[in-house]
């Protein structure tokens, strides 16, 4: 997997969704914006449409670009947390950013 991967950016996403739900804190946009994710716009909007598509996260308003899609009040859903805790690729993309973030540490403290 990379960073980039479809699975890895869905995890992102919904992990970072559900913390913000758990906490009871705004989604900021830019953590979850393409640019946040380092990924195109095309591809960011695919994502989010998906997500959508099968109810992982609540109605948001796409537009024709990333710049024109409404966020902002967008909320991970019951099945999006299901989703993020019981599929098992979900499972391996987690385990995929855990690994690079200890890898990054390592390298860092050498």
């Amino acid at each position: 997997m990379l960073w980039n991967d479809y699975f890895v950016v869905v995890y992102r996403i919904l992990s970072y969704l559900y913390d913000c739900l758990k906490k009871d804190e705004k989604v900021n946009r830019e953590a979850i914006s393409p640019q946040g994710l380092n990924i195109v716009s095309g591809y960011w909007m695919y994502i989010l449409e998906y997500l959508q598509k099968y109810n992982r996260i609540n109605d948001i308003s796409l537009g024709k670009t990333a710049e024109t899609t409404k966020i902002d009040d967008i909320e991970i859903t019951p099945k999006g947390i299901i989703y993020l805790f019981t599929d098992p690729t979900m499972k391996r993309a987690k385990e995929f950013i855990e690994n690079e973030l200890y890898s990054v540490f390592i390298s860092d403290i050498q």
